[in-house]
């Protein structure tokens, strides 16, 4: 039963980077959802507590450590387990693999992208490597434009929905804040939502003076890390949306070799521009998989097998439009800190972009919004497909106000929900293509919950 209910509990884990090993610090966590920790060190008095706390302690190990001597340690404490942070030698992991095993504990590496595999088979599949999400902006504070036209939004989306769809396990995104960079805590309510709408998992991780003034308890600091409890709480207080299906009638096929694991690729421009997406992994491609899907975009023709190359052609004998990536063109792997595209690789991803531009630029493949520069959305729908999920994130630094959402299919109820205010009964009005709804403002993040009218 042991591993069995390990395997539960890591599905479970909210997680949390905690720096200090000052067992008081941890009544700080009393009343959120934060129910384990990523540790660097860990003292007896510090795992106690933490247990009598009903609180999962990991201890982390990064590159250049030795996974048995990290596993022996986290036994002697008896945590919870370790985390491995970047790219270890097989033999020494599968050996402290076994250790933990045998003290009912739990092993979760997060590998460099290059060395990620969905298929890996453990509770949690996740990275460590990922982009600060936020409005990129050159250095003299000018916005960055996009091959979309608006801001350019960096988010681990992208790469987080390829998982999702890739595998079953919890996901987690482990990536910090940048070294020595403060950060008003509207940065930290966007890491949050940009792994959960995705249905991932952000590690949380404090820049180093918000965590020196959170542990002084300054009183803006506990103000900060209050709203920071409240957006993880909505979200695993919503906790089913991670199960749920992207509902979109776009559907691109892809892999690790054709750019799944980059950031700023297909998948995340597609985003960018408030198409719903349905990210179908090569190795998972089948009618089934196709089915409701209107348009295909396949990254990578070369890659495909016979078998796959059939399926797409009954996609097409079936009306689908299906739209190929340039041919003899590879995206490059990530490599060392590399995790996005190079500047000539931009070039080759534009003519992809105006393609895919011209497919879906003006058809509802699910949901289109309008007054949403600098935002993202992710549609998904429940499995008895009764109800679907809208979520909403501004990435500005300002309000999103006067959002007009116009969604295919018929929709008898539409709510508005967010983390820092009370639920609203929205009312849609017919459009040719479905419903549509206003959103008068949006702070940080919101979610439609929307009802199928029968």
């Amino acid at each position: 039963m042991l591993p069995a209910l390990l395997l539960v509990g890591a599905a479970a884990w909210v997680p949390a980077r905690w720096s200090s090993t000052d067992p008081k610090t941890l009544e700080l966590l009393r009343g959120t959802p934060v129910n384990c920790l990523v540790v660097e060190q860990a003292s007896p008095e510090f795992a106690g507590e933490a247990a009598a706390r009903g609180l999962a302690v990991l201890l982390a190990a990064g590159a250049g450590e030795a996974p048995e001597a990290i596993a022996r340690r986290a036994a002697e404490l008896r945590l919870a387990g370790v985390v491995l942070e970047g790219g270890f030698q097989a033999p020494g992991v599968e050996r402290a693999r076994r250790m933990l095993g045998q003290a009912g504990l739990t092993l979760i590496e997060l590998p460099p992208r290059a060395l990620l595999r969905p298929e890996g088979g453990g509770p949690v599949v996740g990275t460590a490597q990922g982009l600060w999400p936020g409005i990129r902006v050159f250095d003299d504070g000018a916005v960055r434009a996009a091959p979309t036209g608006g801001p350019w939004v960096e988010t681990n989306t992208g790469l987080l929905r390829y998982l999702r769809a890739a595998s079953d396990a919890a996901i987690w995104i482990a990536n910090r804040p940048p070294p020595k960079a403060i950060f008003p805590v509207e940065r930290y309510l966007v890491a949050i939502a940009d792994a959960a709408i995705a249905g991932a998992r952000w590690v949380v991780a404090l820049d180093e003076d918000f965590q020196a003034r959170l542990y002084a308890r300054q009183a803006k600091a506990l103000a900060a890390w209050e709203r920071i409890a409240a957006h993880l709480r909505f979200y695993e207080d919503h906790g089913e949306w991670r199960s749920w299906k992207p509902a979109s009638r776009l559907a691109l096929i892809q892999d690790e070799q054709s750019g799944a694991l980059l950031s700023g690729g297909v998948l995340d421009m597609i985003a960018v521009k408030h198409a719903p997406v349905r990210p179908v992994p090569r190795k998972l491609l089948s009618a089934e998989a196709l089915r409701g899907a209107r348009v295909a975009v396949n990254v990578d023709p070369a890659a495909l097998s016979d078998e796959q190359k059939e399926i797409l052609r009954g996609f097409t004998r079936s009306g689908g439009v299906l739209l190929s990536g340039p041919p003899g063109w590879k995206f490059p792997l990530p490599e060392g800190d590399r995790i996005t595209l190079e500047e000539k690789d931009q070039e080759r991803l534009n003519e992809i972009w105006r393609e895919v531009n011209s497919l879906v630029g003006r058809r509802n493949l699910g949901a289109r919004l309008f007054n949403v520069s600098g935002m993202l959305s992710n549609l998904a729908a429940a499995p008895d497909g009764k109800q679907a999920v809208l979520h909403l994130v501004n990435f500005t630094s300002q309000p999103a106000e006067n959002i007009t959402v116009h969604l295919a299919g018929s929709y008898g109820r539409v709510r508005l929900l967010s983390p820092e205010a009370p639920e609203r009964e929205l009312a849609p009005y017919a459009i040719e293509e479905g419903v549509a709804v206003e959103i008068e403002r949006i702070a940080s993040c919101a979610a439609l919950l929307l009802d199928w009218k029968e």
